[in-house]
């Protein structure tokens, strides 16, 4: 005689005999939540493999950028640095060139801290250890969760943005999901559920229906969600209230007059500090405030004829900067320029700028100027 899963089973009670813990409804949930990533799952290229260094620099790569984005950049990697031994002994700008579109550049940084240690402590491989991947340079509970799991099949949570997302919904917590307090009682949770030979899938099924269900910004799919019959949120009405977010300090705004800087076919280039934001990358010349034409031809002590430039803007996570330019084209090396505390300016030909120098897509706008101007599109 056929009997129903307890999971199907609550199909047909009434909503007010489904109350149940949110331990219970992660584990009434479990099968069908592997059935339908084994399912439905989207063929990614970091997913050919259980390789840990392939794992961690995805999901590295991933953090606060789209998937359809990161790819170009996933392949462009391993073609310059197929080992962990490679990339521990890359110089460190190859290794920003090779990131340059990808921002959040400390990031990179630490990537190569962490194969730094990889290659003189484990030889170039990744320990199988959750707290010895946790103490790596740039590696949080998340990455070496998602690492330890998916390489190594450790029962150990991955919860990130979006797994918090269905885990509030479909428990129907109002905790604040940036409270770090919120994201460590998750963890407990999913410990508590996860279990040893799925533990790789059951968290990438977590945040598969989180990134392609339970979607941020807009209307969960919640026909197509495998929590459908035991989510909180779904059967209370209370999805477009869930999760609950302190709202983001308002950014603050930097305005910026870029300066393409032309002398005898060369542009003019500078290295940013070595701390703070986008530090050790390139720059254009640039100044505080949003300058007339006359007031930038003012700032470089010869006659020139500034031509205007598209303006642009550029979000971080803290400071928006809204920039205008010019181009200007220079009768003389001048002896200074503005701006010169942030580091000497070098005058290269765009394509040795283009193949060589890395500089941060915050100058996107005024890199494809360049482009058009000079020939040659970004690779």
């Amino acid at each position: 005689m056929f009997r129903p899963s307890p999971y199907e089973a609550l199909q047909v009670l009434p909503p007010e005999e489904r109350e149940l813990s949110g331990k219970e409804r992660l584990l009434l949930a479990s099968g069908p939540l592997l059935s339908w990533y084994r399912r439905e799952k989207r063929d990614l290229p970091w997913r050919e493999n259980r390789d840990p260094y392939r794992i961690w620099i995805s999901e590295i790569m991933l953090q606060q950028t789209r998937v359809e984005a990161v790819k170009p950049y996933f392949f462009r990697f391993f073609e310059h640095f197929p080992r962990i031994s490679d990339l521990a002994a890359a110089p460190e700008e190859e290794l920003l060139k090779c990131w340059e579109g990808l921002g959040y550049y400390s990031r990179a940084r630490n990537i190569k801290k962490a194969a730094e240690i990889l290659t003189e402590k484990y030889n170039g491989s990744f320990p199988e250890s959750y707290g010895e991947i946790l103490a790596l340079p740039g590696i949080g509970s998340y990455t070496a969760g998602a690492i330890a799991s998916i390489a190594f099949e450790l029962p150990v949570p991955a919860v990130d943005g979006n797994v918090l997302r269905v885990l509030s919904r479909v428990t129907g917590s109002f905790d604040d999901i940036l409270k770090q307090s919120t994201k460590k009682k998750m963890e407990a949770l999913v410990s508590e559920v996860i279990q040893p030979g799925s533990a790789g899938d059951f968290n990438q099924a977590l945040i598969e229906t989180g990134a392609m269900i339970c979607i941020p910004g807009g209307a969960p799919l919640c026909s197509q969600c495998p929590f459908f019959t035991i989510c909180a949120a779904r059967s209370q009405g209370l999805t477009e209230k869930l999760p609950v977010k302190t709202p983001k300090k308002k950014r603050k705004i930097e305005e910026k007059t870029v300066l393409l800087l032309e002398y005898q076919d060369k542009i003019a280039i500078r290295k940013r500090r070595e701390d703070g934001l986008l530090a050790s990358l390139y720059e254009f010349v640039n100044v505080p405030g949003q300058l007339s034409a006359e007031e930038a031809g003012a700032l470089l002590d010869q006659e020139v004829r500034p031509e205007p430039l598209p303006e642009a803007k550029h979000i971080f996570s803290h400071v928006e900067w809204h920039m205008g330019g010019y181009f200007v084209s220079l009768k003389e090396m001048p002896e200074s320029l503005p701006g010169e505390e942030s580091g000497p300016a070098l005058f290269l030909t765009w394509e040795e700028i283009r193949k060589e120098y890395p500089v941060p897509n915050a100058f996107a706008v005024y890199k494809k100027y360049l482009d058009q101007r000079y020939g040659g599109e970004e690779e």
